[in-house]
């Protein structure tokens, strides 16, 4: 649990960092921040074995960071240095790092299931006793492709973990303008998963949650539906004023803040102290801080170079 503890403390002194670089104007297009939803997306990307796949949304970092990937790398990549994961041509919407199985955040709502059974056909194909973890947010769930991603995979029993980072938001549309019923773990029902619906901000239980899940599709038991019901404390993307929302909501969601959740049951274990726990925060601040400045020391892409690595012209 104390690997769990930094990873979540790091994805979210990561953003914070990301944020405030943006908002001095130090960097430019632009961030989707997960603040507040460490429980969530750290908890079941590090619930995944070192060599699952796994495809993040538009707001990656915190399943990237959960996964293991290069924190320096995804620094350098949102400051457009050639030393970021996609050689700082894709920016804070694309991070990926197939040394550890992250296949790459998508800008796409949706669009990472349909790829998500691509991998795991690879998968089943070669026998690798593997799962995909596909991360989805609420307002996914009204695309098509998501609906025949899930399909194809139930018809195909194929090693995919559809996980979904509920934070009541489509944007500035809450849950209930969106859908009817606002219970995501019905979405299973027509394709005949197992769901799993959690306290998305208890990261000890989204992760065993997550480890049962992983364990059963990769011994060939199917794909698995996962919500995660939490909350982004920040706006949907840096540019966002959150006036959809009552300072009052987002307060009432901060006391429920994941990350204090872990170390208040970590100090009442008796796991770990108050000064262990703040060693392990300075621990995460100095990784951040290190990646801060190996992206800054880093290199900016050469524009000789800015065809490579394009498939299409």
């Amino acid at each position: 649990m104390q690997t769990l503890l930094y990873r979540m403390h790091t994805a979210r002194i990561f953003e914070e960092r990301v944020l405030s670089y943006f908002r001095e104007g130090a960097l430019h297009g632009t961030m989707h921040p997960g603040i507040g939803e460490e429980g969530s997306a750290v908890g079941a990307a590090m619930a995944l074995a070192g060599d699952d796949y796994m495809l993040a949304t538009h707001r990656g970092h915190g399943p990237a960071i959960g996964k293991g990937a290069d924190i320096q790398r995804m620094m350098a990549e949102i400051f457009g240095r050639e030393t970021g994961s996609c050689r700082g041509r894709g920016g804070s919407m694309h991070i990926t790092d197939f040394s550890c199985g992250m296949l790459g955040a998508n800008g796409i709502v949706g669009a990472n299931a349909p790829i998500a059974c691509g991998a795991a056909f690879t998968i089943k194909r070669k026998g690798l006793g593997r799962v995909c973890a596909s991360f989805l947010g609420d307002g996914a769930l009204n695309e098509g492709a998501v609906h025949e991603s899930m399909n194809l995979a139930a018809v195909w029993q194929l090693p995919v973990l559809f996980i979904v980072i509920n934070n009541g938001y489509g944007m500035s549309t809450p849950l209930s303008a969106a859908m009817r019923d606002t219970d995501l773990k019905k979405r299973a029902v027509p394709y005949g998963l197992p769901a799993y619906g959690l306290d998305g901000n208890d990261a000890v239980a989204v992760y065993a949650a997550v480890k049962q899940a992983r364990a059963k599709a990769a011994a060939g038991g199917g794909p698995a539906f996962i919500v995660c019901d939490t909350y982004r404390t920040e706006g949907h993307s840096k540019s966002d004023k959150n006036l959809y929302r009552t300072p009052q909501e987002i307060a009432r969601w901060r006391a429920r803040c994941p990350i204090r959740r872990l170390c208040e049951a970590l100090l009442g274990a008796g796991i770990l102290d108050a000064r262990q726990l703040e060693a392990v925060r300075a621990r995460a601040a100095q990784t951040v801080d290190d990646a801060v400045a190996f992206a800054k020391s880093s290199p900016p892409p050469n524009p000789d170079t800015l065809m490579e690595d394009v498939y299409a012209r």
